[in-house]
């Protein structure tokens, strides 16, 4: 039977195999060709949801993608209002078969997901993308009270922006969780009738049945009617029944005196099925098990392994309740926590484990918040971290009164991958220092005065350090020196690298009252505010060593300027050390892996700037 108590809900009958597509954006769909998937990445609805689809393909030419027979394509969808893009939509254990996504979207929701796609890299997956906008037009007149507004409505179109030589299509809620193989649910279409064209589940309340409260009138429909959640749909066949004039022909009659829809396209299809019942191909309850607020669903199921897809049709979404929803919920948030990087690989069993956090980690949330106060403008935070950790960073940044508080804060996941900390993939600045409070007026200030906006030129931010947890820190450059007379801050790093930031001449940054120059010296790596057209930090360089002084010189390469900034400081906090730093002290083979990327970034600034760069490996050798 299925666990009633609280924390017995786990999934365990249900482990292998299972997928998760998460998706921000409103008004989208994910479409897919021969093993076809949809997500329409909208709000749910009321009884209904919002649609979305997914295909395992045959054999493809393309590149991308190696041919394969027909076997496992698992998804499970799930609409979020707010969080990180998670990875775990396509967790294809045993999977052979190449995806193709058809995405119906906007201009922006399209330069994100490419983004998105092309950065988690995922093998076998091809990508098409289709303007919404040249759809809606041909829903707009339809009057809908559904708060997901002309989205609610787009299904209906889909074939006006699918591929004509697309023959079947699985059409999905993005409100769903897939607790089973999708290739059982593609296999149904095997079994339509030749009339056949829509695959369905019968709709799981009384909605349509008229009873729920005192003069509830809804769109007809076939006994209690049919939910739109998970559609299979024959677009030859559709094509061939003139599919486009009989929804609308239908919908004119009705909204005669209707006026107007309230559970969007779903009220419309069953209207249409009412009509012309030889239509529909009606699927197992199992899959479409839907929790709306007068769900019956618990008929459909006795056992886990009843379970094939789960519903969230409530506007209450998690929260509705259902006396398994504790079950249902951990199903969820176990597939929030999966390990992305297992979408790049095949699997031939259990290996490993989640990567244990580093020491400096629980720094995170502290000095994420202390930022906020410290620096008022814009920011852009790179985070690097796993699936399930991401999942534990939104429900901090969820709770945070500071972060909250923010609508200029931009959170950019970079997921875990190899052991090695990409360093210079993700920075510009390092977590663990904080900026003067008057840093951020500071540096705008100085930009125009300094007419950055024409001048090659690096504002260097001389950079301090204090061993103490508990610093007050200092609000004036008058203040921070007399902590550094003091003893309670240092020059950063003078004790164990003080090549590091000699140049930037602290003897001279007490007395100076204007910006001065410093040249380039071997070894240098200054903190800089730099013109965002400047060379990318070099991503080569991950875990520990040489990253921001590759950096600093290019920049010198490319005749860069490097001016200190008299009144600009930022402070280093104490923090464990990395267990990239206990790498690069205790193992050699490490230090000769850094040493050949050395060695390769100096061939690469020779090619790039000729004889200039000689003297670059002139200083590396005479230190």
């Amino acid at each position: 039977m299925l666990p009633r108590g609280r924390g017995r809900g786990r999934l365990k009958a249900l482990a292998t195999g299972l997928l998760l597509l998460l998706l921000l954006l409103s008004g989208l769909y994910l479409l897919s060709g021969a093993l076809a998937c949809e997500w329409e990445a909208r709000l749910g609805r009321g009884e209904g949801g919002a649609g979305a689809p997914l295909t395992p393909l045959g054999p493809t030419p393309s590149p991308a993608l190696s041919p394969a027979p027909p076997q496992m394509a698992d998804c499970s969808c799930l609409r979020r209002a707010l969080g990180p893009p998670s990875r775990g939509w396509g967790l294809r254990f045993g999977l052979k078969n190449p995806l193709h996504f058809h995405l119906v979207t906007d201009t922006v929701a399209r330069s994100i997901l490419e983004t998105l796609f092309s950065t988690w890299m995922v093998p076998s997956v091809l990508v098409s993308f289709y303007n919404a906008d040249e759809l809606k037009p041909e829903v707009a007149w339809i009057p809908n009270k559904h708060y997901s507004g002309i989205y609610g409505l787009l299904k209906l179109a889909l074939l006006r922006a699918l591929p004509p030589t697309l023959p079947q299509v699985i059409v999905l809620d993005t409100d769903i969780t897939f607790a089973s193989d999708i290739a059982d649910l593609w296999a149904v279409f095997a079994r339509f009738s030749d009339k056949q064209v829509i695959g369905l589940v019968e709709n799981q309340s009384d909605w349509y049945l008229g009873n729920l409260w005192k003069n509830h009138r809804p769109w007809p429909a076939l006994g209690r009617g049919f939910n739109t959640g998970v559609i299979l749909l024959q677009l030859e066949r559709l094509r061939q029944v003139g599919w486009e004039q009989m929804w609308r022909l239908t919908a004119e009659r009705e909204l005669l005196t209707m006026l107007a829809t309230s559970l969007a396209d779903q009220d419309i299809f069953n209207a249409v099925i009412k009509q012309h019942p030889w239509l529909v191909h009606p699927l197992p309850c199992s899959w479409n098990v839907q929790l709306s607020d007068h769900t019956r669903a618990e008929r459909c199921y006795s056992e886990a392994s009843d379970l094939k897809v789960i519903h969230w049709n409530s506007p209450k979404k998690l929260g509705v309740k259902n006396k398994h929803v504790e079950f249902f919920r951990n199903l969820y948030l176990t597939f929030l926590e999966y390990d992305g990087n297992l979408l790049r690989r095949e699997l031939f069993g259990c290996g490993g484990s989640e990567p244990q956090p580093e020491p400096g980690q629980a720094f995170l949330p502290d000095m994420l918040e202390a930022l906020c106060r410290h620096w008022p403008g814009p920011m852009s935070l790179a985070l690097y971290l796993s699936d399930a950790e991401a999942q534990q960073f939104l429900r901090f940044a969820q709770a945070s009164e500071v972060l909250a508080a923010r609508r200029d804060v931009a959170y950019h996941i970079v997921y875990r991958e190899g052991p090695l900390y990409p360093v210079n993939l993700l920075r510009t600045c390092d977590i663990d220092f904080l900026p003067a409070f008057s840093l951020y007026d500071y540096l705008r200030t100085s930009i125009k005065e300094l007419g950055l906006a024409t001048r090659k030129a690096a504002l260097v931010v001389p950079a301090f350090e204090t061993l103490r947890y508990r610093l007050n820190f200092p609000t004036s450059k008058k203040e921070l020196l007399a902590l550094l007379d003091a003893g309670s801050l240092y020059t950063f790093r003078y004790h164990v690298w003080p090549r590091g930031h000699e140049p930037t001449d602290y003897a001279r940054w007490r007395e100076a009252q204007a910006p001065y120059r410093v040249e380039w010296a071997a070894d240098y790596e200054p903190y800089v505010v730099v013109a965002r057209d400047c060379p990318r930090y070099d991503p080569r360089f991950v875990g520990f060593g040489w990253n921001k002084v590759a950096h600093i010189m290019e920049l010198d390469a490319q005749e860069y300027e490097f001016l200190v900034l008299p009144e600009a400081f930022a402070i280093h906090l104490p923090h464990a050390p990395s267990l990239d730093i206990s790498r690069f002290r205790s193992s050699p083979a490490y230090r000769r892996c850094l040493q050949a990327l050395k060695d390769g970034f100096h061939q690469d600034l020779s090619r790039r700037y000729g004889a200039a760069a000689l003297k670059y490996l002139t200083a590396q050798r005479q230190r």
